[in-house]
């Protein structure tokens, strides 16, 4: 894990990756916790028999579940010390490349893309990639930025 301390620790890993989090797992439970919670209960994510005969041969998870784990991974990666506040920004450039079936695991790869120091608040934008385990393709790929606010 990475900790940063302040704005310039930041900027010194410009164009650097920042850090890869451990695998998780994404049960059919979760997939069926996220389909509760948001109201999609499409036959692709939670019926397991229809599912069978589907074009993924079983459940998937939904994008957006998949995309949801991304707070949970960068904790992994990175602690950002001495902050007042930091705002998720926005995403830019965000894809879903590839279905991630339940049981396999998912992990986060993200690398410092850019920085800027707007007035006391630090504006990063951060290349990620969520990678599922044994398959070439990601699952998702994008820019996420973040705005810091440092001490």
């Amino acid at each position: 894990m990475v900790t940063i301390n302040n704005y310039e620790e930041f900027a010194a890993m410009l164009g650097q990756q920042i850090g890869v989090s451990q695998w998780l797992e994404v049960p059919q439970e979760r997939i069926d916790a996220f389909a509760d919670a948001t109201l999609d209960h499409q036959w692709i994510h939670v019926d397991r028999e229809r599912a069978k005969n589907g074009p993924f041969g079983q459940t998937i998870a939904h994008g957006y579940l998949t995309l949801s784990l991304l707070p949970h991974l960068w904790e992994q990666i990175i602690e950002v010390n001495n902050l007042k506040m930091m705002v998720n920004y926005g995403m830019d450039k965000m894809r879903f490349g590839q279905a991630v079936l339940s049981g396999q695991q998912i992990r986060l790869v993200a690398t410092l893309q850019s920085i800027a120091n707007l007035r006391g608040i630090c504006k990063v934008e951060i290349k990620f990639a969520i990678e599922i385990k044994d398959q070439k393709k990601h699952a998702i790929d994008g820019v996420a930025t973040f705005l810091y606010h440092f001490n």
